[in-house]
Order: structure tokens, then sequence, then C-alpha cells
């Protein structure tokens, strides 16, 4: 299904969307659909031609007029705009924000990754990391363009804190990423049905540390099995945090995630919802977690058309076989809209450490009950071809004198527009090797960059670049 998305502003092109195009709704030709209840979330527009340059850029002049530092989450934009500019005129109205379309097939953006840019982007965060001696671990960086710095590696509780490890093994492993700079815990209602969040909790309670010292996310979508206990309706994304918080046995989490999209809960719906929680002091900020650029730009794009909050932040996969949105899609609305990236299992599920090589050992997680998904993965024919290529990429970091973990963790810190990525361990000396993954940074040069790119040969390409 080929859609498109027009932005008078940024000049954005079309590209091919990967993930749904529902419950769209189209308005009458003319209708505006002003701020209040009765909007359908987004605004329309009908035919760009007529307008002048001049005039597009008056009609969505927060962007570039309001510094990204300046831009104040869930604020009124318009106050720091100049008096002229601060009435949106009809066209404005029928436009939207962002000149953003809705229940129209033109919903997308072409988003084509820029080499120079990312080269510089990479050489800046290098230098950034490398101009800390002491706790390279923590080597703050803001999450996306918003305000909260946080550690560039995260500890993440998927799978171990509730159920794989012990509590004393969590314990333990918090410990140490918090004394060695790591100020970022992120967990799930749905991890261990709720234990994680539990086993978070009592730990936090139990180590003192200030709440003003670490950023904690959670995130909402699976809660208990009746249908009001999943989602993200109003009822669940308010009644889901407050079960976490209970969890956590804290006052508020810095960032309250939607754990997926949910084609049954309009997205206004959701953004409210969102902004709701935040006022309420219950979150700090929200993000998405595994939604699409377009469905990012929508959220965003109700935030601004009803003043309300937008998301900061996308949780996405990344690794050596998992490149396209983290370098294709989300650098473009990161440098458009702010939204930062914050990316989990570099290491593939385990894969890239190789303990996959001669077989499915018993201690691993694709051994354990629940996870038969990834037993097939690793045993499959793209598996073993991934393998083979694991293989190569040990050589190369034996080669650097590092281990084949802390090279592909800091492949993936070395990407444009992300900000953290989330670690997950098992036991300590996994922690330690993976915490030194930052010093490798420095010897991840264009070449070396260009070699692994070579060794695994799936570079994402813009469709321009393929037909040349």
């Amino acid at each position: 299904m080929q859609v498109s998305f027009a932005c008078t502003e940024h000049n954005l092109k079309s590209r091919s969307s990967e993930d749904r195009l529902c419950g769209l709704r189209s308005t009458p030709l003319g209708s505006c659909p002003g701020g209040g209840q009765g909007g359908n979330g987004m605004g329309h527009h009908h035919n760009l031609a007529p307008a002048p340059i001049a005039a597009s850029q008056r009609l969505a002049p927060v962007a570039e007029d309001v510094p990204a530092a300046r831009r104040g989450l869930g604020q009124d934009h318009s106050l720091h705009m100049p008096a002229h500019l601060r009435t949106r005129s009809t066209a404005a109205c029928v436009l939207g924000p962002l000149g953003v379309l809705r229940g129209s097939p033109a919903l997308f953006l072409k988003i084509q990754p820029n080499p120079v840019s990312m080269n510089i982007l990479f050489l800046k965060k290098q230098q950034h990391l490398q101009s800390r001696d002491r706790d390279l671990s923590t080597a703050p960086m803001n999450l996306g363009k918003s305000g909260l710095r946080v550690s560039c590696l995260g500890l993440g509780t998927w799978v171990t804190f509730g159920s794989q490890i012990s509590d004393e093994m969590a314990e333990s492993l918090m410990t140490i990423a918090y004394e060695s700079g790591v100020n970022l815990f992120d967990t799930a209602e749905v991890y261990a049905s709720g234990r994680a969040e539990v086993t978070l909790g009592n730990i936090i309670k139990k180590k003192g540390w200030r709440r003003s010292s670490f950023v904690v996310t959670t995130k909402i979508y699976w809660g208990g099995q009746a249908e009001t206990e999943r989602g993200l309706s109003r009822k669940h994304i308010i009644e889901g945090l407050k079960g976490s918080l209970s969890r956590l046995q804290l006052e508020y989490v810095d960032i309250v995630f939607a754990n997926r999209t949910d084609a049954n809960s309009p997205m206004e719906e959701v953004v409210r919802a969102m902004t709701f929680v935040i006022n309420q002091g219950m979150a700090m900020y929200w993000g998405t977690s595994r939604w699409s650029a377009m469905e990012i730009m929508e959220a965003y794009s109700v935030a601004r058309q009803f003043n309300l909050i937008p998301p900061v932040c996308e949780q996405a996969e990344y690794h050596y076989f998992q490149r396209d949105k983290v370098e294709v899609q989300l650098p473009e609305l990161y440098h458009k809209i702010g939204v930062g990236a914050m990316t989990w299992s570099p290491l593939a599920c385990g894969l890239i450490t190789g303990k996959y090589s001669e077989g499915v050992p018993d201690c691993s997680r694709a051994a354990m009950k629940g996870y038969q998904w990834l037993k097939e993965k690793v045993t499959s024919e793209e598996g073993r071809r991934q393998l083979a290529k694991i293989k190569e990429l040990h050589l190369l970091a034996d080669r650097l004198g590092c281990t084949a973990a802390q090279l592909a963790i800091a492949w993936c810190l070395r990407s444009e527009g992300v900000s953290s990525v989330l670690l997950g361990v098992s036991n300590t000396e996994q922690l330690i090797e993976n915490l030194g993954s930052i010093r490798v940074l420095s010897q991840l040069s264009p070449q070396t960059v260009s070699e692994i790119d070579s060794l695994l040969g799936n570079k994402p390409h813009s469709k321009k670049e393929a037909r040349a």
C-alpha cells in the first residue's frame, strides 16, 4: 500500500508504509477539526498547490520559530511566537500544525538516510563519550530532544527480573549498574506478569537511592486477562499505570511507554490519556514502543493540534540483523519532531554472543518455557546464515581487542538518534562486560563500520540509491 506524508515546513516526501493504516476517518472538504472534542485528531489538507510558499511557512511556525530546547512538552507553543503568528487562519486549521493529512492516502514520509549527517553525529557522540574518563557508562545523552538526561546504557528487566534470575542477583546487577553510572532502568507491566516491577521496586526501596538520581520507565498494554485490562484505552492506560506504580512502590515513573499500537483505541484518546497521567504527576514523559514512524507522527500531530503532550521516545529493537527502522526512519523523526530512540536486544536475544553456535544450551533463553519462537529462529536456515556472519564478526572483535558483545553494543550506540541502549543480562560478569562496550566506540572508525556493513550485507538503502 502506497501512502505519503505532506509537510509544508519540512519538505518531506513519501515512502511505502510498513504497518497498518487503519482507523483514519475522512471529513468533508473544507471542514476544520478546530481543537475541541469534536475534532478527529489531525488536520486535513486537500490542495497544497494554491498556497504560496510564504503563507505555508506562516501556517506552522512553531517548529522553526521556537528552538527545540525551548519547546516545553504540553505547553502553549504560541506563547513563544510573534503576535502576528499566534492566530491560526482557516487554512492553517485545515492543514493542521504540520500539514498532516488525515482521512487521505497521503499520510507518510519518505525517510532517507543522510550519510554526511550520520557521520557527523556519530563523531560528535564518539567525542562526547570519549571525553568522559570516569564512569564511561554514564556518558549522559538527552533523550531525543527532551531535556531528560539518560545514560547511554540502561538496564532492562525483560526475561531476567522476577523470572530467570533470583532477586539477589537482580539486586547485584542494579547495584553494579548504578554505581557504574547507569541511571536508566526499564520494565513493563507484562514482564513476568508484574513480578519484574515488584523486584525492581523492592530493590530501589532497599537501596535508598535518591529518586531524582535515576530514571525508571515502564510500558503499558498487556495487564490482565480481561478485555479492559489490556490495550491503550484511557481506562487501561490510567489503571495500568496505577498498578505499575503500586508494584514499583513509586509515586511516579519518568517515562510511560505505550507497548504497541492499539487498533481499537483512537489516537486522540491515547494521547489525551498520556497527557492526563503526566499532568496528574504519575509520569514525567511518555513514549512509544514498536510503533511505526507513521503512527508516531500521527500521535505528534494530534498532540500539537489539541495542545497535548507528544511522545519523546520510541523503544525499538536494534541489532546487526534488525536495522531499517532505527537507521532509516527514526533519525528523520529525531530531526523533525525530536523523538529519540531507546533500543533493546542489542545482542539479538543472545544470538550475537555465539552461545547458539553449537545448538541451544539448556540454560539459555531459547531453552526457557515460552521461548519456543526463539529456539525455532536460532535453528532455522536464516538463523544458521546469521550465525555464520557472527563467526566473522567474532574475528573482527578479536582483532579490535574486545568481545563480540562489546562490539555489537558499541555498534548500536554509534547510530544517529540512539539515546540509550538497554542491556539484558543474567549475571554480573555479563553486565561488567557489556558496560565496557562504550570504550570500544573509539575503535569504530568509518573503515571498521564499513567492514561490518560488508560482513552483514544488509545496510539499509533508500529506493533512489537502490535504483542507482
